[in-house]
């Protein structure tokens, strides 16, 4: 875990003991680690977004250039 997240989660935690205040951090990294998606799987989901912009003519975040769409 970064080093600035775990105060701000133990600063704006509900729980009432230090016990329980680091196993919520370790809660969520065992969560979002065995949640975590394998990377070819993201590469793929990158690929098709991308050409689904470029079919649509959209750049950087822009609307469709005049004409293609």
């Amino acid at each position: 875990m970064r080093a600035s997240a775990r105060p701000v989660l133990l600063v704006q935690g509900r729980a009432s003991g230090h016990p329980a205040q680091t196993r919520a951090p370790h809660r969520y990294l065992r969560w979002r680690n065995a949640s975590a998606r394998h990377p070819d799987v993201l590469a793929a989901q990158r690929r098709e977004r991308s050409r689904i912009r470029s079919e649509k003519g959209i750049r950087w975040g822009l609307r469709p250039l005049a004409g293609v769409a």
